[in-house]
């Protein structure tokens, strides 16, 4: 159980995953590069862990203190009307977490961003480099810890 359990090959492991804006010991966060959905990230552990309960109980609360700190800097920037966050790994089987800024009038609200869509555009939104994000973690990890 846990580490590299039936591991051919990762995509988590063997790629950042998008770009790179933060990161510590434990995990890092990445920018999606999805202009319909600006400001989606995933925090992704550094180490090939398949499942939650595969970390300690202080590295889950570490991880999930950075998830919020992300929650918190999205929504700053952002100012989206919703934050879907998921944590699925059936397609990439390794601890990472989907951080998706929603709006009333996106392609697939309500539904999920993976479901059909039920608009032909989104609205075209501002769009925050991945410096200021990476700035504004910082910032709501002082203040979310």
């Amino acid at each position: 159980m846990g580490e590299n359990a039936g591991l051919d090959y990762c995509e988590l492991c063997g790629s950042p995953g998008g770009e790179v804006v933060w990161e510590n010991g434990l995990c890092r966060v990445v920018m999606v590069d999805d202009q319909e959905y600006p400001g989606f990230c995933r925090v992704i552990l550094h180490r090939h862990l398949r499942e939650m309960t595969d970390l300690t109980q202080k590295e889950r609360a570490q991880l999930m203190n950075v998830l919020f700190a992300v929650e918190h800097a999205v929504r700053y920037l952002y100012q989206p009307d919703k934050i879907n966050l998921a944590s699925l790994g059936n397609m990439t089987p390794h601890v990472h977490w989907h951080l998706i800024p929603r709006w009333r009038d996106d392609r697939h609200f309500p539904y999920p961003v993976w479901a059909t869509p039920q608009r032909a555009h989104t609205p075209q939104r501002q769009r925050i480099n991945g410096r200021q994000l990476g700035d504004q973690i910082i910032a709501a990890m002082r203040t979310t810890v």
